[in-house]
């Protein structure tokens, strides 16, 4: 476990590091996000922070190939995984530089999820029952559909100052305890796996970008972020699957064999769930699947009552409990586990109702000063006495006479 936090630690430090210097190319060179009718941000904010990411993320897979201890796990995959980051993090730098539209993106990301699969980091077997995709060519386009789903749902969700990296932090924590916990149990002899070493890589370079990206925000990862977040996601769960075969497990610590393949859905329940609702929507309504509108979740947040932070937080929680109640699992029985999520859940939607208007105890207290607030404010003045004497402090602030017409003011 040491070894991995070091790694975890190398990532952000890496990442932390080369923001501002990322920070500054953006801004001599223009790459500044507008301000759009559906961006919640107010003024142009410097972009192209993956490229900061990619640093990181690089620089803590170097690191873990010269670890004695993980060396024997850094194979190719690691290095697919690395250059396969690499491209859609240049991708992204190009589309956050000149605007690619949608097609020429979507090509960007099969060239890059293929040059991965094509690399060796591929689905190969499913974990329940051990079934294997009939052929090369089948697993290579099953792997591509995955990667290209994972990364466009992670971009779609990347609205708000940290919504992202926060979201994608808290899945990576959860999938390695995951893993973590199949390589402790099926290979006791050496905790060591490939997939955790990207996934507390992963949780590093969020930490590492989240100080600089938390609201208010210095700057934007940008597509060039999104999509790598998304891309090395989706590479720690393909590597996993098929390698480790949960049905090894026993005892107390049990794991349903659908395990592996609800996990990945419950990490990413809400940038899965928000794009789906984004494609369906934008679809009956006659538009392309990425035509951009004002309608995602956290703008509903936000037109709910929730400030930045407070939508940022909530889809935290949210992401927390869908990915930790499914790793729980894991390790406790799941009527106990059940109980947990259903404790979770009822805390979450009272927190997550209390700011939206007309809803929870604190949307009526507020409702109660607003209206105290506009009677006060609308409560008639006292008429002075026709025979007092005018008080010379009103007087001072009462508006100036209007000057009869001829007049000089």
């Amino acid at each position: 476990m040491r070894v991995y936090l070091l790694i975890l630690l190398i990532a952000a430090a890496a990442t932390y590091i080369s923001v501002p210097i990322v920070r500054h190319i953006a801004l001599v060179s223009h790459a500044l996000t507008p301000v759009r009718d559906r961006d919640v941000h107010t003024a142009p904010i410097p972009r192209l922070g993956g490229v900061a990411m990619f640093v990181g993320l690089a620089t803590a897979i170097a690191v873990a190939s010269r670890i004695p201890y993980l060396s024997s796990t850094i194979d190719a995959s690691a290095g697919a995984v690395v250059i396969g980051a690499g491209l859609v993090c240049l991708l992204g730098v190009v589309d956050d530089l000149w605007e690619l539209d949608w097609m020429t993106k979507l090509a960007g990301q099969i060239l890059a999820a293929g040059v991965m699969a094509f690399m060796g980091v591929q689905l190969i077997t499913f974990p329940v029952g051990g079934l294997t995709i009939g052929s090369s060519r089948l697993s290579l386009a099953a792997t591509v559909l995955v990667i290209i789903v994972v990364v466009n749902a992670v971009n779609f969700v990347d609205g708000l100052d940290g919504l992202a990296a926060g979201i994608i932090g808290i899945g990576a924590t959860a999938f390695f305890v995951y893993v973590y916990i199949l390589t402790r149990a099926t290979s006791p002899q050496a905790y060591t796996s490939l997939a955790a070493t990207i996934m507390a890589a992963l949780i590093g370079v969020c930490l590492g970008f989240l100080p600089h990206n938390f609201h208010p925000a210095t700057i934007f990862m940008g597509d060039s972020g999104s999509m790598q977040l998304g891309l090395v996601s989706a590479a720690g769960t393909i590597i996993v699957t098929g390698q480790i075969d949960p049905g090894t497990i026993t005892g107390s610590s049990a794991v349903p064999v659908f395990l592996p393949l609800i996990l990945p859905v419950a990490i990413l329940l809400i940038p899965l769930t928000d794009m789906l609702m984004a494609v369906t929507r934008r679809t009956l309504a006659g538009k392309s699947p990425f035509h951009p509108d004002k309608l995602h979740l956290h703008h509903r947040l936000l037109a709910g009552g929730h400030s930045h932070r407070q939508a940022v937080l909530t889809m935290y929680l949210w992401a927390a409990i869908g990915s930790f109640s499914v790793v729980a699992l894991a390790i406790q029985p799941w009527p106990r586990v059940a109980c947990g999520a259903l404790a979770a859940v009822v805390i979450a939607l009272a927190l997550t109702t209390d700011l939206i208007p007309g809803v929870g105890p604190g949307a009526r207290k507020r409702a109660r000063h607003q209206a105290s607030r506009a009677l006060r404010s609308a409560a008639p003045r006292r008429l002075p006495h026709p025979h007092a004497t005018p008080d010379p402090a009103e007087e001072s602030q009462a508006p100036d006479a209007v000057p009869a017409a001829g007049e000089r003011p």
